[in-house]
């Protein structure tokens, strides 16, 4: 680095990686605490008052269409939504009935002696 950029860097030291927002960086700081409990040296968002990683950022669509458009964003296949499962749950309900009644009849023709129950 050349002697002028060297005085606007400042490194990270564990990392070695230049980083503009040095001790003497003179904007907006986050204001949260880290669990150390000093004060949090990252610069905050744009129009905030907290960086990224402390809160900065969007939480997320909270309407009825960006709730939707996240979820129909998010889906890669369909076999896990639910109204796949709740299929599935139904067709497994009715194959529990039907092999119920199946049961239910084989014993019935056992108990007639029209089948042996081996």
């Amino acid at each position: 680095m050349d002697g002028e950029t060297s005085k606007l860097a400042y490194f990270n030291l564990t990392k070695g990686i230049p980083w503009r927002f040095g001790p003497a960086w003179p904007g907006q700081r986050c204001l949260a605490k880290t669990r150390r409990g000093t004060a949090c040296l990252k610069p905050a968002l744009k129009g905030k008052t907290r960086c990224a990683l402390h809160g900065g950022r969007s939480t997320g669509p909270r309407t009825q269409r960006g709730l939707q458009r996240i979820s129909e964003a998010n889906l890669k296949h369909g076999r896990q939504t639910k109204d796949k499962l709740a299929a599935q749950r139904h067709a497994a309900e009715v194959g529990r009935r039907v092999m119920g009644e199946l049961k239910r009849l084989e014993q019935q023709i056992v108990d007639a002696g029209l089948m042996p129950d081996d």
